[in-house]
């Protein structure tokens, strides 16, 4: 009787654990086939590439690689000889049209008050006209006094983003064209994270879902929201070919993998000591309103067991 009563014990614990394990592997497939996670993350930045509005030659580097700047800084100097010499030539200029405009408006003021005896109507409108094209000739040598001014200012190049100088290679003598980028700023406040899930977890991702990153390297998890995803990626079989129709790809196999839909994370907060760069590799996972990843404890698995076998709503017991 005992021997019986210690065989059916045995033959329902096993039964138990069976189940239970049976469970816990369901439980897990589910979770890392069609939960919202991907190891598939990546840091990305604004980058402002940097160009000056006048040509000449680098006389000073200010700037060193890596370092941190803010907005207005100068970054390097192009050569101002010519620049200055342009302004120097347009301020003469402008004296002389100044002189010019002065001496033509005394005349037509002096026609002016001639009688018509004097000076004839035409006369006055010649000497009208031409004060009027001294005047425009000034206001033209002022307006070119201005350009030589903020020319010989742009000759100091400075940074339009608060960030940091990366992967400076100019030196001293080098040429700057104007228009051509020669130095890149990272905005430091710019920095976000790219999640690419499977297009089978898109439909549990929302706009402003909390998020979990954990970066390769780093214990401590960063933390952010869901802000967009992605409307469209490329693909191959929509490349123009012959007479501009689809070159469409005719080989079809029978595993089907998932495409990668990026999803932008804005970054919240970041822990102390964590030092981001672009292109750093993260773990992304849409956590919902608890803020903690489900696969860190068995706590989401034991809630899933509550459900299964009670009835009842466990903590975490849904995907966001």
């Amino acid at each position: 009787m005992f021997e019986r009563a210690r065989r059916a014990l045995q033959f329902v614990t096993t039964g138990i654990i069976l189940a239970v394990a049976a469970v816990v592997a369901l439980v897990l497939w589910d979770y890392y086939t069609a939960a919202p996670w991907t190891r598939n993350g990546q840091v990305r930045v604004q980058v402002a590439d940097i160009a000056p509005r006048v040509s000449g030659q680098i006389i000073t580097v200010r700037a060193k690689d890596n370092q941190f700047v803010h907005a207005g800084d100068v970054l390097y100097e192009i050569d101002p000889f010519d620049f200055k010499v342009a302004v120097a030539s347009a301020t003469a200029k402008v004296n002389l049209r100044q002189a010019d405009m002065v001496l033509k408006d005394t005349q037509e003021s002096r026609r002016n008050r001639l009688t018509e005896v004097a000076a004839s109507r035409e006369e006055k409108q010649v000497y009208q006209a031409t004060a009027d094209m001294a005047k425009a000739e000034y206001a033209d040598a002022m307006a070119a006094l201005s350009q030589a001014k903020i020319n010989l200012d742009r000759t100091q190049i400075r940074s339009t983003v608060t960030g940091y100088v990366n992967n400076l290679i100019m030196r001293v003598g080098d040429f700057a064209t104007a228009g051509k980028p020669n130095i890149q700023i990272i905005d430091a406040s710019s920095y976000w994270v790219d999640g690419y899930f499977e297009e089978t977890k898109i439909r549990a991702i929302h706009i402003g879902d909390r998020v979990r990153m954990d970066l390769m390297g780093y214990t401590a998890p960063m933390w952010g929201h869901v802000v967009s995803i992605t409307r469209g990626i490329a693909t191959p079989n929509a490349t123009p070919s012959t007479q501009g129709l689809p070159s469409v790809d005719p080989v079809y196999t029978w595993v089907r993998l998932a495409q990668r839909i990026p999803v932008r994370v804005h970054i919240d907060s970041i822990p102390p000591g964590t030092q981001l760069a672009a292109g750093m590799t993260t773990t992304v996972t849409i956590v919902g309103s608890k803020g903690k990843r489900a696969h860190d404890t068995l706590t989401d698995v034991f809630d899933r067991l509550h459900d299964a076998f009670m009835g009842g709503t466990g903590g975490n017991g849904t995907h966001s």
